[in-house]
């Protein structure tokens, strides 16, 4: 015989076989993670009737049942594989009022669960079609605690007329795939290992315990490291934000994004960004929206849809690829809303105070008149600007109202002009569904006094994406306002934390043109978009990932048997918890991409604010303590991650006190001791005195000097060694004012640079210091005040030895 004839014959002895893990795998569960099999359980057991609200506890003793389980069968028989009825017998009966003889129903429940939650994986089906063709032999192994009866009915049941040739069940040989469980596959169905691969999600069962028998593994992942770091967040951030909700039922939006993750090609960050978080958030707001629209809709009505420029642009991308045109987008913002619906000057007082800071010019581009009393009002103040504040309390003695009705009599003609073009049919419409990420209905109410002004009876319906409750119970007449993410989805303290970091939302939801200033023959009068052309291509590559995950959904949720968006309840609440994932609780990678980020406030200012501050937020902490600095108003913009810039865990501290979650005896300051301070005149001459220092519950220390004008202090001496002999200095800050408590309260707080700082007497390194001798000093100079107060904060965490201090 030949060579080649040998080798004929032994490929034609070789069997090879493809085989299939089967939760996760060639199954996946429509609920957050594979324990909402036991939330599900406790629903259909019956015992969420007799013990409401405590599906935790439920899941957790299960999951405490099973360790005790393995433990056990590893002391008994050497082996961790075990049986459902072996984990029930565990159970804590008694606690749930059950008594030992409803094990079996307890069984069953949780089987009636996975027949509920589990379906098959189109993409694995679809390999395990292609290989049974092929004429491969088929089949699965699995490390679970059902039997082969029990799997071979559950995988029929989601696969009707699935046949293989081989099924092995763990706990029907007490061996896992990490142990023996491939050695026995391979001799009892003779089958050549290193022409045979094995397809699972667990990389030390699947592809280790494969790869040490030598069949060739492949890897499938229910999530990449970086998807599943975030989809923990975004659980955790549910516990938090919706207590006593279950947390692992979703109706298979998890699921239904895993699937959209692992069917996508390689994109930018920014893409994913947008396909992975965005893309989910914006397409249940979109059915959310097609709700609306519903409920709206009914006999002798006639509903028109429109989405509020700039930031509805993404939603409105989305709605028209979903839906078709049967939508308008509205570029009507608050200022052009606000003046054309004026008929007395005080919309316009309440609105003034929103904008940091005016000149002239930008008065005359927004009011579109510049009074003389106004101009010289600009020219009397420090290089022609004022706050917002002061221009609205100045106002009404600067501006005759009948000058600013005219101009909004002109404005609103526009605006109608404008609707009518942007509306197919608007006079026949009677009610108007205004679509926008939120938040307390300024533009519909301005709409409102527009239209009824104008003897306009359409009725206007918002429907946001993020509501302030509380906004609208000036609603008019048959209005009405809703909100996605609702006060009765996260508690309005909650709320108010997500509106205060939802400009990164805006910017990536925004369009590229530059905001409305006015209306010219139905057509649209922009500003200059003040952003960067690479901010403007970082959002649309967002947008583009949100636009393709909204494309996809439709048809993977429809493989998988998924209706995500059939609980508004449900989907709400867990966009709300992946929309403040992002916002709140970012990722190091987030924080590279969207940190350059600039932010307009759309007031037909050209102001851009700063998104990502981490000095800010490292001084706000060291002068006004944690709680102080999680209440900071903006810049920047995005609070939550400039602490996250900080560092996770202050992320994570900003979170907290958001959710009311945040004790202020344990996190805030205490009274540890005294410490005296030299106060140097300019001429040499000292005082002492004695100032607090103050504990954190971080456990870093605070010592805070007021000095006055008149003392003529020229350098402060905190000697160091007294109190913290080694320790990292993270910053002094100053703040001023006209009087103690003022400069106390002060946001702004100005960082000392690092190399005015003197270490007399100590060794540093960076933020590192170690004294010498006991009369070390830092010595910190006092520039020259222009208010009559100055506080000097020094923030330290001592290292070495306990602390010591002067009683």
């Amino acid at each position: 015989m030949t060579i080649a004839t040998t080798g004929a014959v032994r490929r034609a002895q070789i069997v090879s076989a493809w085989s299939f893990d089967v939760f996760d795998t060639f199954l996946l569960r429509a609920c957050t993670t594979p324990d909402g099999v036991f939330e599900r359980t406790y629903e259909l057991s019956g015992i969420s009737r007799t013990c409401p609200n405590i599906s935790v506890s439920f899941v957790q003793h299960r999951i405490q049942a099973e360790g005790r389980a393995r433990r056990a069968a590893k002391d008994r028989r050497g082996a961790v594989e075990v049986r459902i009825e072996e984990i029930y017998s565990f159970f804590p009966f008694n606690l749930f009022g059950l008594a030992r003889r409803d094990l079996s129903d307890l069984v069953e429940s949780e089987f009636a669960a996975e027949f509920e939650l589990c379906r098959v994986n189109p993409d694995m089906l679809r390999q395990y079609q292609d290989m049974k063709r092929a004429g491969r032999r088929v089949g699965f192994i699995s490390d679970t605690y059902w039997d082969s009866h029990r799997l071979a009915r559950l995988l029929r049941a989601c696969s009707p007329g699935l046949v293989w040739d081989f099924l092995y069940a763990s706990c029907d040989h007490g061996s896992g795939k990490s142990e023996t469980l491939f050695a026995k596959y391979l001799a009892e169905q003779g089958v050549d290992a290193h022409a045979s691969f094995h397809i699972g999600d667990n990389e030390q069962a699947d592809v280790r315990g494969a790869r040490r028998h030598g069949i060739r593994p492949r890897y499938y992942p229910q999530a990449s490291r970086e998807l599943a770091s975030k989809l923990q967040r975004e659980t955790s951030l549910f516990e938090l934000l919706c207590p006593g909700v279950p947390s692992r039922l979703d109706n298979g939006m998890r699921t239904l994004r895993r699937m959209m993750a692992a069917r996508s090609a390689e994109k930018s960050p920014a893409f994913h960004l947008g396909a992975m978080v965005l893309g989910p958030v914006m397409t249940a707001f979109d059915a959310f929206i097609a709700e609306r629209c519903e409920q709206v809709a009914g006999p002798g009505r006639r509903v028109a849809l429109g989405f509020l420029g700039r930031d509805g642009f993404l939603s409105h991308r989305i709605w028209q690829d979903l839906h078709g045109a049967t939508s308008a987008y509205l570029e009507i913002n608050r200022r052009v809303s606000l003046m054309a619906s004026a008929d007395t000057l005080q919309p316009l007082l309440e609105f003034l105070p929103k904008i940091a800071k005016f000149d002239a010019p930008t008065f005359r581009d927004m009011v579109k008149v510049l009074p003389p009393k106004v101009a010289a009002f600009f020219a009397k103040s420090p290089d022609g600007i004022v706050t917002g504040e002061a221009l609205a309390e100045a106002l009404p003695e600067l501006m005759e109202t009948s000058e600013l009705l005219a101009l909004a009599a002109i404005l609103r003609a526009r605006l109608l002009a404008y609707l009518r073009h942007a509306i197919p049919g608007f006079d026949d419409c009677t009610d108007l569904v205004l679509a926008d990420l939120g938040y307390s209905g300024s533009v519909q109410k301005a709409l409102r006094r527009v239209f009824d002004l104008e003897g306009i009876t359409i009725r206007l319906h918002g429907a946001y994406l993020i509501s302030l409750d509380d906004s609208f119970h000036d609603l008019a007449g048959e209005d009405s306002a809703t909100g996605f993410i609702s006060d009765l989805v996260i508690t309005p303290h909650a709320k108010r934390m997500l509106v205060r970091n939802v400009a990164l939302l805006e910017q990536a939801c925004c369009s590229a043109d530059g905001s409305v200033r006015d209306y010219d023959g139905g057509e649209v009068l922009r500003e200059i978009n003040p952003h960067t052309a690479g901010q403007i291509a970082l959002a649309a590559e967002i947008q583009a990932g949100a636009r393709a995950f909204a494309a996809g959904a439709g048809d993977v949720a429809r493989d998988l048997s998924l209706q995500p968006y059939d609980a508004p309840d449900v989907a709400a609440r867990w966009s709300a918890a992946t929309l403040a994932r992002l916002l709140l609780l970012p990722d190091e990678d987030e924080l590279a991409l969207l940190g350059d980020l600039k932010h307009d406030v759309n007031l037909g200012t050209q102001a851009l604010a700063p998104m990502l501050d981490r000095d800010f937020v490292r001084n706000q902490i060291t002068a006004r303590g944690l709680s102080a600095a999680c209440t900071s108003a903006g810049p920047p913009m995005w609070l939550a991650g400039s602490f996250a810039l900080t560092s996770p865990s202050y992320a994570y501290l900003y979170t907290l006190f958001g959710a009311n979650r945040l004790p202020a005896d344990v996190f805030e300051e205490s009274p540890c001791g005294m410490v005296q301070v030299g106060l140097f005149h300019a001429d040499g001459e000292a005082v002492l005195e004695q100032v607090a220092i103050q504990r954190t519950g971080l456990g870093e220390l605070r010592v805070r000097i007021p000095v006055s004008r008149a003392m003529g202090i020229a350098m402060l001496a905190l000697p160091l060694p007294k109190f913290a002999a080694e320790g990292l200095l993270h910053g002094v800050t100053v703040q001023s004012a006209g009087e103690i408590r003022e400069a106390a309260a002060s946001q702004d707080v100005i960082g000392i640079a690092a190399e005015s700082l003197v270490f007399a007497g100590m060794q540093r390194n960076g933020e590192h210091y170690r004294s010498e001798s006991e009369d070390g000093c830092l010595l910190i100079p006092v520039a020259s005040m222009a208010r009559e107060i100055a506080i000097y904060s020094v923030a330290i965490t001592p290292l070495g030895s306990s602390p010591k201090w002067s009683a």
